[in-house]
């Protein structure tokens, strides 16, 4: 102890400097207070893949209900002498867009060969309709269906999840030996059934999907719940005099809103593969009606003479299952940090 009083004598008194001490200036936040959600948002933009896949859902959505209008086609139209035209586009010759396809190991130019001098972006289908058209068409329509069921499954799935994880006990226990019955019943066979039921439709198909579609938000939502009912800040509205529906709703489930965007990110390209899934099948939307599904079942029929009709839709649907689940994943290290692997 003597030693280091010794060295700290040593030491040149004029190479210090004495500090004022502001007690305003030291307890003041240089930084910019943030809340919860803004705090989300400055990580999320700091995660470059999830924006671009978020820049692509938006594109793809604009697409879907301003495409159509670009070609000026109807997707519904139909002329049989300009069936099966490959994809041809101004400027964009050297890039494959040229109107020629391969047919029996001979190149044709088919708008030469049908004389047809307008341009089809993306060609056309067998029975002469716009594909652009169709397309986007159908990528509104899978989009519709997607977003609705899983609309449906965070309402349905929120709300049940929320009740039998606050009320607890009895309630708790019934309410879960149901969710379990609907757990066991192989979930597609319950979809065709109500397909065949009812009248195929989008309205069905949605409808179909949500049957046991909630079951797992319900879980995820009573997980949460059951973690946070104890807290104190739930325990001190409660001794305020809050009501149990304002509990739930005002209190508990803002809490676990990070989670449920989250899932519901995850269910919306889940519905749009399944919708898509069942349109492959045949259990899907009827013809003349477009959706990705119904496209690519109509496409893989001519993948060795005409590959575009399956190619175009195929890309479209792959793009929006890719980009629904890397902005999913943004949006979860956005949310909870911990989670960031």
């Amino acid at each position: 102890m003597a030693e280091q009083n010794m060295k700290m004598e040593q030491y040149d008194s004029s190479l210090f400097q004495q500090v004022e001490l502001n007690e305003q200036a030291a307890e003041r936040i240089s930084g910019k207070s943030l809340n919860f959600w803004q705090d989300a948002w400055m990580r999320l933009r700091k995660n470059k893949a999830a924006i671009m896949s978020l820049i692509i859902i938006l594109i793809l959505s604009l697409l879907s209900i301003f495409g159509p209008m670009l070609a000026g086609r109807d997707a519904y139209e139909q002329s049989i002498t300009k069936a099966k035209l490959p994809p041809k586009v101004t400027g964009l010759e050297w890039a494959g867009f040229d109107g020629v396809s391969t047919l029996g190991e001979k190149e044709i130019n088919f708008y030469e060969t049908k004389k047809v001098e307008e341009n089809y972006w993306f060609g056309t289908d067998h029975l002469g309709r716009d594909l652009w058209s169709r397309v986007w068409e159908g990528t509104r329509v899978s989009l519709f269906i997607g977003l609705m069921a899983a609309i449906i499954d965070v309402i349905v799935g929120v709300t049940y999840g929320g009740i039998s994880a606050y009320n607890g006990g009895r309630v708790d226990n019934i309410m879960q030996r149901i969710v379990e019955v609907l757990t066991g019943v192989p979930n597609l066979i319950l979809i065709i059934l109500f397909i065949l039921i009812l009248e195929p439709g989008i309205t069905t198909i949605i409808l179909a999907m949500t049957i046991t579609g909630w079951i797992g938000m319900s879980r995820l939502v009573r997980g949460q719940i059951l973690k946070l009912k104890n807290q104190e800040f739930v325990l001190a509205a409660r001794t305020l005099g809050a009501s149990s529906t304002r509990l739930i709703f005002k209190h508990l489930i803002p809490n676990t809103l990070g989670t449920i965007i989250i899932s519901l990110m995850f269910t919306i390209p889940g519905a749009i593969f399944f919708e898509a899934f069942l349109s492959f099948i045949g259990l899907g939307l009827a013809p003349p009606q477009p959706s990705l599904g119904t496209l690519i079942n109509e496409g893989y029929r001519e993948l060795k003479t005409f590959p575009f009709l399956l190619v175009v839709p195929s890309t479209v649907i792959v793009l929006l299952m890719v980009s629904f689940n890397m902005l999913a994943d943004g949006l979860r290290d956005a949310f909870d940090p911990r989670l960031r692997r």
